[in-house]
């Protein structure tokens, strides 16, 4: 894979197959436990220089800790990697890489449970999953409020929720920035081997929240049609805190390193 310093925050750019080989690895118990999260203009805006110390957890690096993960999710990333690289690398987004990595873990015999989102999304969730992936061992869904699991008492218990019931792999659904806090903050004692920070992600295999068409996907324009459905709350992010960290993406990306 190839390592980029895109807009401050550090992205590990590479085939979906490279990124299952870690996953992979990583459930046999292979090295630090893994942590993945997603780049797009949202999280450039949160976390300016990246949202945890890489040099103390890269997948590249041999250090302790987690081993982070760092994929392009928005297409201003993909676009601006080509044109420093000339390379055209995919948009790897938690939507499409959740259910082969519940598969994954399905014939790996790993337990996955899901923090974050509704009761009535996790029994649709659980009930489509049961279609999907019978032999899909479900170690729990948590619903938690926001303000505990944004307390610092609060996300301890439900690291310890997590780790009690045995987890193996975390589906980590709290949204930007609480997930990737979360993760960063308590991963390592929610003792799973694969943390997954896809916001979303579950919602859509679920059904209770609709992804773009394929044609916004293949467009770059996935953003638009999220816009379109839920002004009152992406206006903000898309419209006011989008266009700085697309502007520092554009000037500050170089390569680093291959490993």
């Amino acid at each position: 894979m190839q390592q980029l310093l895109m807009g401050g925050v550090q992205v590990d750019a590479g085939s979906e197959q490279e990124v299952m080989d870690l996953y992979r690895a990583a459930l046999r118990g292979e090295g630090r436990p893994l942590a993945i999260e997603s780049a797009n203009l949202d999280h450039l805006h949160w976390y300016p220089s990246g949202s945890h110390d890489r040099s103390a957890g890269s997948v590249g690096d041999g250090s302790g800790g987690l081993r982070w993960l760092t994929l392009m999710d928005g297409a201003p990333f993909v676009l601006t990697a080509k044109r420093v690289t000339g390379v055209t690398y995919p948009r790897l987004t938690g939507a499409s890489l959740l259910e082969p990595q519940l598969r994954v873990a399905a014939e790996e015999g790993a337990s996955v449970g899901f923090l974050g989102g509704m009761p009535d999304m996790h029994v649709r969730l659980r009930e489509e999953l049961g279609r999907r992936l019978p032999d899909l061992r479900i170690a729990g869904t948590w619903a938690p409020e926001r303000a505990d699991i944004t307390s610092p008492e609060g996300a301890a218990r439900w690291a310890e929720t997590v780790r009690e019931a045995g987890t193996d792999v975390v589906v980590v659904g709290l949204g930007k920035p609480r997930q990737e806090d979360w993760i960063r903050d308590h991963g390592i004692a929610s003792g799973a081997r694969a943390l997954l920070a896809y916001g979303a992600a579950a919602d859509f295999i679920a059904g209770t929240v609709q992804r773009a068409p394929q044609f916004y996907q293949d467009n770059h324009l996935e953003w638009a049609y999220r816009l379109s459905r839920e002004p009152k709350r992406l206006a903000r992010r898309y419209l006011l805190q989008g266009p700085p960290s697309l502007a520092r993406l554009v000037t500050h990306t170089r390569p680093r390193r291959r490993y």
